[in-house]
C-alpha cells in the first residue's frame, strides 16, 4: 500500500503550479513558471520520499495554459530532459503518480466545444505522464460527468467519445471515480463495462451516493476493475465529513478512527490511497504510520 496526497505540500516554501494572467501571456513567462513549477515539483517528490508518502498527485498547473489555443510553444521538447529526470526520480523510487483534470473536464457535455476542450486537456495531462517515461499505472481520473436528466444516454455519449475521440495513449491511463452527487460506484462500474476504464473508489462520495454496497463489497468491486500488468492495483480517494459543515465538505484533518476503523475493515484488500484531506502532508504522515501499525505499509 502507498499512501499520499493531492498537488500541494503545505511544508515547504514552494508551488508547482505558479501561473499568470492569460492577459498577460508570452513564451518567457510560459517558460520561467515551468521551470519554477517543475524544480517545485522535484523537492516536492524528495520530500515525499523521505517521510515515506509514496502516492502523489500531480498538479494540472505544471504548465500553464498548456491545453489553450494560446500555447503554441513547443515545451514538451523545451522541458523533455527536465521531464524525464522527475520521472526517472519517480521509478526509482518506486512512487506512483497520478493526475486530476478540473471539473471543467466533462466528456459527456452536450456542448460540443466542452467536450473538444476536455481531451485537449486530458492529451495535455496524460503527455506529462507520457514524458516522464511513466508507465500506465500512473493515471489520470476524472468524474463520470452530468446526467443531462438522462443519465443512460449522458453514459452512452461518454463511452462514445471515449471510444471515437480520445487517442490511445489518454485511454491507457484513464480511470473513472464514483462522485457525492451524480454518478454512484454503480453508474462507473456501467462505464466501466462501456469503456474498460477501471474505476476509482471514493469511500466519502460513497457514503454520499450509493446501492447500499458495505464499504468493503464496494472496494472490491472497485478494485475488480484494475488489471495490475497495465493499470496497477486499485487507486482511491480517501476522506471523510467535516464536522458542522455542508455534507460532502472534505474533514480538515484526518479522523485517525475513522481510518483505522477503514483500514481494519478493507484488510486484506490491495490498494493505494490517496487522502483528499485540507492539510495535507500533515494527515498523510499520520495515515501512514496507522498503516504501518496495522502492517499495512512495511516498517
Amino acid at each position: 500500500m502507498k499512501i499520499g496526497y493531492p498537488c500541494i505540500n503545505q511544508t515547504l516554501d514552494c508551488s508547482s503550479s505558479r501561473t499568470f494572467r492569460l492577459a498577460s501571456y508570452s513564451e518567457e513567462r510560459l517558460v520561467a513558471a515551468v521551470e519554477q513549477n517543475l524544480a517545485c515539483l522535484r523537492r516536492i517528490l524528495e520530500y515525499n520520499v523521505q517521510h515515506g508518502l509514496f502516492f502523489f498527485r500531480l498538479t494540472s498547473g505544471l504548465v500553464p495554459f498548456a491545453s489553450h489555443e494560446v500555447n503554441t510553444y513547443n515545451w514538451q521538447e523545451h522541458f523533455k530532459t527536465d521531464l524525464q529526470e522527475l520521472g526517472s526520480y519517480i521509478r526509482s523510487n518506486n512512487m506512483r503518480i497520478s493526475m486530476h483534470p478540473d471539473q471543467f473536464v466533462v466528456l459527456n457535455s452536450p456542448n460540443g466545444q466542452t467536450v473538444k476542450n476536455s481531451i485537449a486537456e486530458l492529451v495535455y495531462q496524460g503527455s506529462i505522464l507520457d514524458l516522464m517515461g511513466l508507465d500506465t499505472t500512473a493515471k489520470l481520473q476524472i468524474h463520470g460527468g452530468g446526467a443531462y436528466g438522462d443519465k443512460s444516454a449522458a453514459i452512452r455519449r461518454f463511452a462514445k467519445v471515449y471510444h471515437t475521440r480520445l487517442p490511445e495513449a489518454v485511454k491507457a491511463r484513464l480511470c473513472v471515480e464514483n462522485d457525492d452527487r451524480t454518478y454512484s460506484l454503480q453508474d462507473c462500474l456501467q462505464l466501466h463495462e462501456e469503456t474498460g476504464m477501471p474505476v476509482i473508489f471514493d469511500n466519502f462520495h460513497h457514503e454520499c451516493v450509493n446501492n447500499g454496497e458495505p464499504m468493503r463489497e464496494a472496494v472490491a468491486m472497485a478494485a475488480s476493475t484494475w488489471h495490475p500488468e497495465k493499470d496497477g492495483i486499485l487507486m482511491m480517494d480517501y476522506s471523510s465529513q467535516a464536522p458542522n459543515e455542508r455534507r460532502g465538505k472534505h474533514v480538515q484533518s484526518i479522523e485517525e478512527q475513522l481510518f483505522h476503523d477503514f483500514l481494519a475493515e478493507t484488510e486484506g484488500l490491495d490498494m493505494d490511497i490517496m487522502l483528499e484531506i485540507k492539510d495535507k502532508e500533515e494527515s498523510a504522515l499520520k495515515a501512514v504510520a496507522l498503516a504501518r501499525s496495522l502492517g499495512r505499509v512495511p516498517a
